[in-house]
């Protein structure tokens, strides 16, 4: 299988390029320096020629806040880039998948959410990505919409990336501990969404790692624990108390309705799954979280 990966160069897009390549795949990594996918041309320029059998979006602007600043960048990567992109592979009769969040339900329901429940978009971050989900959808029958959220591994610079290295300084760190996810290890994600891509079902599915779900807080202890860190550097606080300009989901846990449908086993446990990505990490440099 020929896969194109967008976003190459972000946490998830690194994980999915190993997982492809892994499993025998002839895998084109572009970074957001080799293709805008908000640029039209440049998608078609790009995607046209090598004619992929897939192509895996994990370009995104990702800067929640940054987004609520800038409607109009957001709504161009989030929604109008997966559109063009679905609508270059439209045109190949290749496959589609576009990595979206846990971001776009409101929050305010207990347990966990799954593929029938509405989404309620809170902030424009999340606004930008249900669009695009849409459009993408919208724009070709052959598309996947995987979403997730929590997402850690190595590199990157979402949430925890440097808490671990910044205890180690003696820092004390600020951990929400209302605000309740399901962590989601991204090498277990993008060998997942590699099983998608194979069985090639179009539809909207939840991958993240099993467990009941953590907060923020919950899951800085357990990798304090894990990295032999004192858990007495976390200073527990509300989401409101840091007054961030873009709301987030009090409750975003996700859970998947069709996984079992379709043959794919549930997901690791995500304390393993931070052991696993741990063990070699700390031998290392230290744990770094993302």
């Amino acid at each position: 299988m020929k896969v194109m990966v967008t976003g190459a160069g972000g946490l998830v897009g690194r994980a999915a390029v190993s997982a492809f390549t892994a499993g025998g795949d002839d895998v084109i990594g572009l970074t957001h320096a080799d293709l805008d996918i908000t640029n039209e041309a440049a998608v078609r320029e790009q995607i046209v020629a090598p004619a992929p059998d897939l192509v895996l979006n994990c370009a995104a602007w990702t800067d929640v806040d940054g987004c609520e600043h800038d409607r109009g960048r957001a709504f161009q990567a989030n929604a109008i880039g997966p559109e063009l992109l679905a609508q270059a592979c439209r045109g190949l009769n290749a496959r589609f998948i576009t990595i979206s969040t846990d971001y776009v339900f409101d929050g305010a329901r207990d347990g966990f959410y799954t593929q029938r429940d509405q989404p309620n978009p809170q902030s424009v971050y999340a606004h930008s990505k249900l669009e695009g989900e849409r459009r993408a959808q919208n724009a070709w029958a052959r598309t996947i919409v995987v979403r997730s959220g929590y997402i850690f591994g190595a590199g990157g610079t979402n949430f925890l990336c440097t808490f671990i290295d910044r205890a180690r300084a003696g820092q004390h760190l600020k951990v929400i501990n209302d605000s309740y996810g399901t962590p989601t290890y991204a090498p277990h994600l993008a060998a997942r969404i590699r099983e998608l891509a194979v069985r090639d079902l179009p539809g909207l599915y939840h991958v993240v790692n099993s467990g009941e779900g953590v907060s923020f807080a919950q899951f800085a202890v357990a990798a304090f624990d894990i990295a032999g860190l004192d858990p007495a550097l976390l200073q527990p606080v509300s989401e409101a108390s840091l007054q961030r300009p873009a709301p987030r989901p009090q409750n975003s846990r996700l859970r998947c309705l069709l996984s079992d449908a379709i043959g794919l086993p549930e997901m690791p446990y995500w304390h393993d799954a931070l052991r696993e990505h741990a063990a070699p990490v700390k031998r290392a440099s230290g744990l770094q979280i993302a």
